[in-house]
């Protein structure tokens, strides 16, 4: 008996090199790893746990009886990142080049379950060619299995996927479902149907790289949130990605030790334009507000008039959503407005607190917009900031006009905190289109009609292009210096540690999707 285990073990780990992080960094930092090596090197050394290691394919048609590996093209188990429990599967391309069978889909569903039941984030490593068309409805009732999983398991457990080869066809669906997806450049693509299916249907000439590469779904469409430049990038970024997230829905964030100093940043101080239409990198109050170094972007390359990722305020986990003016001039439209949202309803199921930077003149305007949902999409915005229960702090640096000063964790919305800087404009609009409205008759009458705009752009500016009045109506809590911005939020998100809501019972809401 112990001599049968003994071979059968041998022939298990025929495929797995093992041999710890470093070797594993050294020799493949340019090239694919296998999926053993994979999940080497993104678990803590010695911690996997392989579960159905011994699984083969049921099939005997097209002599597929004869091609038995065991594992059956995909490894599956759990161990350790940083001493965390994760759950893990990885395809391997090796075997049948990783395509979906009906035991492969059973082996993935039993740690979706398990990683459910324990409370444990899941990663999957993806890297498949798709369904395995010699099994027909059996494989497609496998990815079926696996999609209704995912739904289970969102709001429940961190899902992260990360796309490390092909992924095509049905198999796209799983990863989209998933709260982060990772691409790698070069080897990895997306898509629901391949270049030679589009040729024929639509006649376009394209290559896979350019239908679903890492750089199409990170610029273009948004799908990916994560691209790396090779394996072992991707597998750190998974990893970085953890340590700012919980286990599961019931947990917080570790926090890290942190001493508190006097957190002035004067720097702050010089960052706002004396020209209110003059452009700023938002990148830079952020990093003046955060601990150092500490700003994990997500989206990067996606639309860029809004900034999400996550960062650490005094060693808390939080997330952060910012207006970009030096993109659109910090406009939402249709993509940020999308952006934002799933990024606040993750950190919301996640108990991650939020923090919200504006300076947002408005939503986008023109054709493309209005024909292509702006209404509904920004509607998702707001939708997304007014359902979340978790600590929300908005600081308005500058501009807040219109419906987007609203949209933008506006305290008529629930934030828990508004603070404005002193160079903060709160309005309908600008004070010069404004002024183009209210004083139209006055201004085409004047004997220099420019003349008359400007004055009247000035007083409207004074009247209402600054903070102080939406301070008095209780909407802003206070106007603070922006070097003192750090020291506010610390105490601000310290004393909303114990926030609880209790929303009114429904089955769900009905996001305008």
């Amino acid at each position: 008996m112990d001599s049968k285990i003994e071979k059968l073990n041998k022939r298990v780990a025929l495929s797995h090199l093992g041999g710890g992080d470093e070797r594993i960094k050294k020799q493949h930092t340019k090239k694919k790893l296998t999926a053993r090596e994979r999940i080497d090197y993104l678990l803590d050394e010695s911690s996997f746990e392989e579960m159905g290691a011994l699984v083969t394919h049921r099939t005997t048609d097209f002599g597929m009886d004869n091609e038995i590996y065991f594992g059956d093209g995909v490894v599956t188990g759990y161990g350790t990142i940083d001493r965390r429990l994760v759950y893990v599967f990885a395809q391997d391309f090796t075997v049948f080049g990783g395509s979906l069978s009906e035991t492969n889909a059973e082996k993935i569903c039993k740690i979706m379950d398990q990683a459910i039941k324990v409370g444990a984030p899941l990663i999957g490593l993806n890297d498949s060619g798709g369904a395995r068309i010699q099994e027909g409805v059996r494989s497609l009732g496998g990815y079926a299995d696996i999609f209704y999983r995912n739904v289970q398991a969102s709001g429940v457990i961190p899902q992260l996927s990360a796309i490390m080869g092909p992924c095509a066809g049905g198999a796209v669906y799983s990863p989209a479902m998933t709260d982060f997806t990772f691409m790698v450049e070069d080897t990895s693509y997306m898509f629901v149907t391949g270049p030679n299916v589009v040729k024929t249907v639509t006649n376009e000439e394209v290559t896979a790289e350019e239908l679903g590469g890492a750089s199409t779904h990170s610029t273009k469409s948004g799908v990916t949130h994560i691209t790396s430049a090779n394996d072992i990038q991707c597998l750190s970024a998974i990893k970085t990605l953890l340590s700012y997230i919980p286990q599961n829905n019931k947990e917080t964030t570790k926090k890290l030790r942190f001493d508190l100093g006097d957190e002035l940043r004067l720097n702050l101080e010089t960052i706002i334009p004396e020209n209110p239409n003059k452009p700023y990198d938002m990148h830079e109050v952020i990093k003046g507000i955060i601990d150092e170094n500490s700003f994990f972007e997500i989206h990067k390359d996606f639309a860029g008039n809004i900034l999400v990722g996550f960062a650490r305020l005094a060693g808390r986990s939080i997330g952060i959503v910012a207006n970009q003016p030096m993109n659109l001039a910090g406009c939402l439209d249709v993509n940020s407005s999308v952006k934002g949202a799933r990024f606040t309803r993750f950190c919301d199921s996640f108990n991650i607190p939020l923090l919200v930077l504006v300076d947002v003149p408005g939503f986008l305007p023109g054709t493309d917009q209005e024909w292509n949902a702006i209404i509904t999409n920004g509607a998702k915005l707001l939708y997304a900031f007014s359902e979340a229960t978790v600590p929300r702090i908005t600081v308005i640096t500058r501009k807040a006009y219109g419906g987007a000063y609203d949209v933008m964790n506006s305290k008529h919305i629930g934030a828990d905190m508004n603070f404005a800087w002193p160079t903060a404009e709160i309005a309908v609009m600008g004070a010069k289109g404004a002024a183009e409205i209210i004083f139209k008759n006055e201004i085409n009458s004047a004997q220099n009609p420019e003349e008359k705009l400007i004055e009247k752009e000035t007083e409207y500016a004074y009247k209402f292009a600054d903070p102080y009045d939406a301070a008095s109506r209780g909407f802003i809590d206070e106007i603070i210096y922006p070097k003192y911005t750090r020291r506010k939020l610390i105490k601000a998100f310290q004393m909303l540690e114990g926030k609880e809501l209790n929303l009114p019972k429904k089955k769900h809401g009905n996001i305008p999707l």
